[in-house]
């Protein structure tokens, strides 16, 4: 039974019992606690808690997770992956255990034939919470499972969380027993390997506060409903009715694994180590899919670090298996998406933009493999002048932070050296570095709020904030709750930085690349608010962040709220810009220019998207006359409401990456431009008044950003460029439309200049090379000639005069050190003749003292070397030093 239709018998069977199917929500959480979904129920925390109203009270899904902190196991083990699907059934105050419990119990030993699983009752084990009698009860009296087929377990076994704040409750667990072969009897208590987890009910129905572990965090109290929450791993459900032994020869992750191997000339079973590759990359592969399909990006701090070091450690596992050339990450994501395509179709509307971010990607990688390689030379040489055993943790970190090399690649290379790795010390300068990292992206979104105060909050709004800030600048409101410092507090005083919540409101909280909305809060007692940023760090929460300007802001107050309309129509204008040149750029480069992010701001937007090299100047200027015309033509900007699937059947996009519900909002730009969004714009194009192209450039790999102005931005741009052109015409003396020819004759004579200048500088260096030879000293019957080239000489020239010189003392034992100063740190070269090196005389080494001396490093072979330094004044401190470096070989 292949898993597509594991899947589908999961969602049919609960539908036919009543239950709404719902799509799998993205796996960026919504959840400010969580970096990626991680669980099947975490879209459904919301209606556990009672924040939300759910669309029905039973509810399914097959849900997308992704977790990572065994990240490192991946591929030794036949069980962890970092990608896995959970299918769930969900009721929110419906049923509980008495039918939770006959419903998993009847899919999973119903007949294929009739849509089931088909296991036979006696292969199935079941657990329960130690102090559960009831669930006990319903397995044993109602079921009919026998009690020496039903084992009771504590809290770190049969009790589940998300592992943060939040709905939480005692569960029970169905096993199915493998046979003899695969361990001892006994039951899940004695062997599970054997006696494997196929479904796990949760009976939802308390609130845990924070703590660590698995059983140690205090309980709240209970939910206001009691809930289930079931999870049936797809991958290991599809591993046991395929027959196979692990998830990895299922058919999803089989085929990425068989194609990989076929690339890299490998074969799966034939060894330990390749085999874990294998696994990695099918894992992986599958993973850094399924991820940048949800809009995540490679990046260096949150989500975007866990999707680059996923895809960084597929490449080089393919390296570690032979597959070195490019091209092979695109064979293999072709596969996953041809694979999952069937579950998840907009894999496949999509695939050219997934192409574009990991090709990307494994082109950065492959150039950071070389250039990093070089970096880690340098690295191992300076470790070992130090004479220490192991690279400093500083160096491995940076090797990995600013280079972007892994460290399983940094502790691999180390050891073909002979060096360890202090890998504690790399291990936490990374935690503190992601520490910072997602306390500043968790910062931005709560404020430093505590997440339970937030959740309180939203319970107050009765779920749902309403903004009616699309047709209104300004409002009635009532103050649900003020807080300060995170805590809430009844009222906050004159001068005092608040962060308040009201029932109702015009202010538009950032998001979709729009700022948020500026404005002041007036309340009913007198009391002013100026509000300078509002977030919603929950869905359906808005929180306005200010300061009390006069006044005692009072929870409870009535409020009158009203923004800053000339900031609202000034990003409103750029909002809808971009629009325009999302769709200019599409038509000029086709639909795999997919917008991958922006920022809408007074008069100015940028504009990022996906894009496989640099957009030319032509298609620039194209679009920006282009987006002109329209704007010219003045034509209606419509929003209204529809069907996910009636939007898409007229066209409009749907940004790449981006979850949208049932009902979607959709802005028109007459017919040339059509987008599912949320935020604000203007009424007519004409409103723009002009839009101006700055330029584009690439901000990582894969993605291009566009920069422009709009309106009155747009405008002085335009004079003052026009005035600087009038001034260069006037000092060159030509007309403006001759300017461009006249300034490119400028610089190829200054060109021109300069390398005659170069040729004489060089000329000058080198003429002395034969009276340098003939002054050499006999130290200790080397030939010797230490030198300073005058300042300014450049690098290449101190190697040529270095190698010129030991050319001219050839047939005798010579050492020969050139010593410059070319931009204000001295540079210091050493050539070694085959007589020198007889004697045991090492131009890297002799290069190594002078660096030493000069407060720098270096290295190179043994008979020419270069290195540097940072004090150009120990010069000839380095010259003594490399002399008696010679005289004591």
């Amino acid at each position: 039974m292949e898993s597509a239709e594991v899947a589908r018998r999961f969602l049919t069977f609960f539908e036919e019992h009543g239950h709404l199917v719902m799509p799998s929500a993205s796996l960026i959480a919504e959840d400010p606690t969580l970096l990626l979904v991680n669980a099947g129920m975490v879209p459904f925390k919301p209606y556990m808690l009672g924040q939300r109203t759910p669309p029905s009270p039973r509810m399914t899904s097959a849900q997308k997770c992704v977790r990572t902190p065994d990240i490192d196991e991946v591929g030794k083990t036949a069980r962890h992956a970092t990608f896995f699907q959970m299918l769930g059934n969900f009721s929110i105050g419906d049923y509980f255990k008495e039918q939770a419990i006959p419903y998993a119990w009847e899919l999973l030993t119903r007949s294929e034939a009739d849509g089931g699983f088909g296991f036979p009752e006696e292969k199935l084990w079941v657990t329960v919470f130690h102090d559960d009698d009831e669930a006990q009860d319903i397995w044993h009296n109602k079921v009919g499972v026998p009690l020496d087929r039903i084992q009771r377990r504590g809290m770190a076994d049969n009790y589940w969380s998300m592992g943060v704040p939040g709905p939480c409750g005692p569960c029970s667990e169905i096993y199915y027993d493998r046979g003899p072969e695969y361990g001892r009897e006994g039951g899940p208590i004695a062997d599970e390997d054997r006696y494997l987890e196929v479904w796990n009910l949760v009976f939802m129905q308390y609130e845990r506060g924070a703590g660590q572990g698995k059983d140690d965090f205090p309980i709240l109290g209970e939910l206001p409903s009691k809930n289930i929450d079931t999870g049936m791993g797809l991958e290991r459900m599809a591993a046991v009715l395929q027959g196979v032994d692990n998830i990895y020869e299922t058919d999803t992750l089989w085929k990425i694994l068989d194609r990989a191997a076929d690339l890299t000339g490998s074969k799966y079973g034939r060894d330990q180590r390749g085999d874990v590759s294998l696994r990695v990359i099918a894992d992986h592969v599958r993973s850094g899919t399924m991820m940048v399909s949800d809009g995540i990006r490679p990046g260096n701090e949150g989500r975007g670090y866990v999707l680059r070091r996923i895809l960084r450690r597929s490449i080089r596992n393919l390296r570690l298996l032979g597959g070195e050339e490019a091209g092979l990450m695109h064979e293999l994501t072709a596969v996953a998406i041809k694979t999952m395509g069937e579950q998840y179709p907009d894999l496949i509307r999509t695939a050219a933009n997934i192409h574009t971010v990991i090709d990307a990607e494994e082109e950065s990688f492959l150039q950071t493999l070389r250039t990093g390689t070089a970096i880690f030379d340098a690295a191992v040489d300076e470790t070992r002048r130090s004479g220490r055993p192991s690279l400093a943790g500083d160096q491995a970190f940076k090797l990995h932070d600013t280079y972007g090399f892994p460290i399983d690649l940094t502790l691999e290379m180390a050891s073909e050296q002979g060096l360890q790795v202090d890998e504690d010390g790399f291990r936490r300068l990374m935690k503190e570095q992601r520490d910072r990292a997602k306390k500043d992206a968790q910062d931005k979104k709560t404020g430093n709020l505590d997440v339970s105060a937030l959740d309180d909050l939203l319970t107050r709004s009765g779920g749902q904030v309403e903004f009616i800030g699309y047709n209104n600048v300004l409002g009635e409101a009532r103050v649900v709750g003020l807080l300060v410092g995170g805590a809430g507090v009844p009222a906050a005083g004159e001068g005092t930085d608040v962060e308040v919540v009201l029932d109702r409101t015009p202010f538009y909280a950032e998001g979709g690349g729009q700022l948020a909305d500026h404005g002041v809060i007036r309340l009913g007692n007198g009391a002013v608010i100026e509000i300078n940023d509002v977030q919603s760090p929950l869905a359906g929460l808005i929180v306005h962040r200010g300061t009390v300007r006069s006044g005692e802001a009072q929870a409870g107050d009535t409020a009158y709220a009203e923004i800053d309309v000339d900031r609202r129509r000034a990003i409103s204008r750029s909002h809808t810009a971009t629009h325009m040149v999302h769709a200019g750029f599409r038509r000029a480069l086709g639909e795999s220019a997919a917008q991958a992010g922006s920022e809408n701001s007074p008069g100015r937007f940028r504009f990022d998207f996906t894009a496989s090299g640099a957009v030319p100047v032509s298609v620039l200027r194209d679009v920006e006359d282009e987006v002109n015309e329209v704007l010219v033509n003045d034509l209606d900007v419509r929003a209204f409401h529809t069907s996910l699937d009636e939007a898409r059947a007229m066209g409009a996009m749907a940004l790449f990456g981006e979850k949208y519900g049932d009902e979607v909002r959709v802005v028109e730009v007459g017919d040339y431009s059509r987008e599912l969004c949320g935020g604000t714009h203007v009424a007519r194009s004409g409103q723009l008044g002009l839009v101006k192209v700055l330029g584009e450039s690439s901000i990582g790999a894969g993605i291009r950003r566009v920069e422009a102005l709009v309106g009155i931005d747009a405008f002085r741009f335009l004079a003052k460029e026009n005035v600087l052109v009038a001034q260069l015409a006037e000092q060159l003396k030509t007309r403006k439309e001759e300017l461009p020819e006249r300034v490119s004759g400028l610089v190829t004579r200054l060109r021109e200049a300069e390398k005659d200048l170069e040729r004489l500088r060089s000329q000058q260096v080198l003429a002395i090379a034969g009276s340098l030879a003939e002054g050499a000293a006999d130290v200790n019957g080397v030939a010797f000639v230490g030198h300073r080239a005058p300042d300014g000489t450049g690098a290449d020239d101190l190697r040529k005069l270095a190698v010129d010189v030991r050319g001219r003392l050839a047939g005798r034992p010579a050492v020969v050190m050139v010593v410059g100063v070319p931009k204000d740190r001295p540079v210091v070269v050493v050539a070694v003749s085959e007589g020198a090196k007889e004697r045991g005389l090492k131009a890297g080494a002799l290069v190594g003292v002078a660096a030493k001396t000069l407060g720098g490093g270096g290295g190179g072979k043994d008979d020419l070397a270069q290195g540097g330094g940072a004090n150009p004044a120990a010069v000839p401190d380095a010259l003594a030093a490399v002399e008696r470096a010679v005289a004591a070989a």
